[in-house]
């Protein structure tokens, strides 16, 4: 069985809820602000990486299941849609193939190298900011992703409350991300792959010990982020509705919500 691990849980109501992803990793950094400085440098410094790294973790499968995961979750022709943490694009690109001229699609990255390299593949609006403080309006967007980034957030109940915010009555918000898979065998592959060889490939392909340590911190982030029954909480609490997890192979998860129209009756 994979080891227990420790479980970052919200603090008592009277101090405030918070909730973050994963406790703290202390070999990385020691506080939030140390936390923040990390992902920072680490993801401007492999931005122009970031494509290829991508393709090793998704054994290349990555662009088929991204149309097919925001398809199931509803995204269609017409939507408003806001990407968050869009990175290179990735996401953005399936979700604008989707919602066609008559939809437009919005990208949000903290990182400037992420966006730049976002803007030499996709011609569509782009903005710098964070998930816990969306820079829009209330009531803006139709459908709101994020794709495997919800790890590197501050604090899960901040983030979802600013998607809810965000949305329009009835809008949708997709998360992929991945999970620590529950079986033994399972565990034991995912970890072999993710944690030892796909950084070893990284360095080898890319050149980069950035690129090489970013790999292997973000399988400690996988190996330690909360159950997704905590996330799915979190949904619910914040305001979502039907929210729902769904899990491919025990590594690949969505998780997927709605926020609810007003009631006619009110």
């Amino acid at each position: 069985m994979p080891p227990r691990i420790p479980v970052a849980r919200p603090q008592d109501e009277k101090a405030g809820r918070r909730l973050p992803p994963h406790a703290t990793l202390d070999r990385y950094y020691a506080d939030e602000e140390e936390h923040r400085h990390f992902l920072d440098s680490i993801f401007e410094t492999t931005a122009r990486h970031y494509d290829r790294l991508n393709f090793l973790v998704s054994l290349g499968s990555g662009g088929f299941y991204r149309r097919s995961a925001l398809r199931r979750a509803g995204l269609r022709e017409g939507m408003s849609t806001l990407d968050v943490a869009a990175g290179t694009g990735l996401v953005a690109q399936a979700a604008r193939a989707l919602v066609g001229a008559s939809g437009g699609v919005i990208g949000l990255d903290r990182s400037m190298g992420m966006l730049a390299e976002s803007r030499r593949a996709l011609d569509i609006p782009l903005v710098q900011g964070a998930a816990e403080r969306l820079p829009f309006r209330g009531g803006s967007f139709d459908f709101l992703s994020m794709g495997y980034a919800l790890r590197h957030v501050t604090d899960l109940e901040v983030t979802f409350r600013e998607y809810f915010r965000v949305l329009k009555p009835g809008g949708t918000v997709l998360i992929l991300e991945f999970a620590r898979p529950r079986s033994g065998p399972g565990y034991a592959l995912g970890r072999l792959y993710l944690k030892r060889l796909v950084p070893w490939l990284a360095r080898i392909r890319s050149g980069s010990r950035e690129a090489e340590l970013l790999m292997t911190y973000c399988w400690e982030t996988v190996e330690n982020c909360v159950p997704g029954e905590l996330i799915l909480d979190a949904l619910g609490r914040n305001g979502f509705k039907d929210a729902r997890r769904v899990a491919w192979f025990g590594i690949f998860v969505e998780y997927v919500a709605r926020k609810p129209e007003p009631d006619p009756r009110m």
